[in-house]
């Protein structure tokens, strides 16, 4: 490690395509650098990670079916299974966080939410609660039912957040520390047909944003702690030949690729936020106003690989990391101040990555 100089990254990727599923790298703060230490295939597909507290353990989803998720002990180079692998009770889980104590899973493919507790070792328990949504939207090939893309807590702590790609709208629900109970507090439906992925908060709190991925836009929302409440504001374009009130596209008809928004990642002071945008292979960058309320366009810059599933920005708020799924590589930025624009600095070789995660 090394000193306060270095620090660790990890890495999850689809070991069905060639993957080598967790991967350990050593991060140089200075140059923003990952050097690849080792990895670990005992979960298979694990296509997204969440650090514990401390950083001692590592939470996995296996995206499979059924699927799983699994915790690993990380000191060292090469990742190792603490406990066991355990099913979530759904298939395809795509996302975890953990909230309350327990590990929280957004299922995709069963358009579901699962809570597992976390163990006083760290390991995970068996499920003890999924919450199973209902719906659909528009796009028969994508929205036939409800899919989970991805959960999280709010900034209060006091509530659990669900983006559902499938039926347009975001869930909250309430967490029971004590029993693992997840439950149902209220839905926030969004435009049909846009298909929303994954959200961000502002670090005040008070907003959260939440990123489309069957229409290239971003919905600016309003976010009350007290009441668990979230009111759509309004949509804004995260390209630039994308309109707010666009309609969901199928195969563009001029030979153009499709775009296919992947992640949300807002600064840390709250004055940019960023897109990876998959098809466009692109970055986008988007000012926040004052109290975070409103977002603009303001450029896009190539993500350093092809099919960026998954953007982090680094505690320092220096470097920003594109995990580029299809080019099988990690690239890193540097984030200039003032503009918030970023500038590629490197890469690294990672096949089939899909997520990065900072320690």
């Amino acid at each position: 490690m090394g000193g306060s100089s270095t620090g660790r990254a990890f890495m999850g990727s689809f070991t069905s395509a060639g993957g080598l599923g967790v991967t350990v790298a050593e991060v140089d703060r200075n140059t923003g650098a990952l050097t690849v230490l080792g990895s670990s295939d005992a979960l298979p597909d694990p296509s997204f990670l969440a650090l514990g507290p401390g950083g001692e353990a590592l939470y996995a989803v296996g995206e499979s079916a059924p699927g799983s998720a699994a915790a690993f002990e990380v000191s060292g180079d090469v990742p190792a299974l603490l406990g066991p692998v355990r099913p979530v009770d759904a298939d395809g889980p795509t996302h975890l966080a953990l909230a309350a104590g327990h590990l929280v899973t957004a299922n995709y493919g069963s358009g579901s939410v699962t809570a597992l507790p976390v163990l006083a070792d760290g390991s995970l328990g068996a499920v003890s609660s999924v919450v199973r949504h209902e719906g659909s939207g528009p796009d028969g090939e994508r929205q036939e039912g409800p899919h989970a893309h991805q959960v999280l807590p709010d900034p209060s702590g006091r509530w659990v957040v669900s983006v559902d790609l499938g039926t347009d709208s975001v869930r909250v629900g309430a967490l029971d520390p004590a029993t693992g109970a997840l439950e149902p507090h209220g839905e926030t439906p969004l435009r049909p047909g846009t298909g929303p992925r994954h959200l961000a908060f502002h670090p005040s709190g008070r907003y959260a944003y939440v990123l489309n991925e069957l229409v290239t836009t971003l919905a600016v929302c309003r976010w009350d702690a007290e009441a668990g409440r979230l009111e759509l504001l309004g949509e804004v374009p995260v390209l630039p030949d994308s309109e707010p009130d666009s309609e969901p596209a199928g195969s563009d008809s001029d030979g153009s690729v499709r775009a296919y928004p992947s992640e949300v990642v807002v600064a840390h002071d709250g004055r940019f936020l960023w897109t990876a945008n998959r098809g466009h292979d692109s970055i986008s960058v988007l000012t926040l106003d004052e109290t975070g309320g409103k977002a603009a366009l303001v450029a896009t810059v190539g993500c350093g690989g092809r099919w960026p599933r998954d953007l982090t920005l680094d505690p320092s708020g220096q470097w920003l990391y594109a995990a580029n799924e299809r080019s099988g590589n990690v690239s890193w930025f540097a984030v200039d101040a003032e503009t918030g624009i970023p500038q590629h600095a490197g890469s690294v070789e990672v096949p089939a990555v899909s997520c990065v995660v900072l320690g």
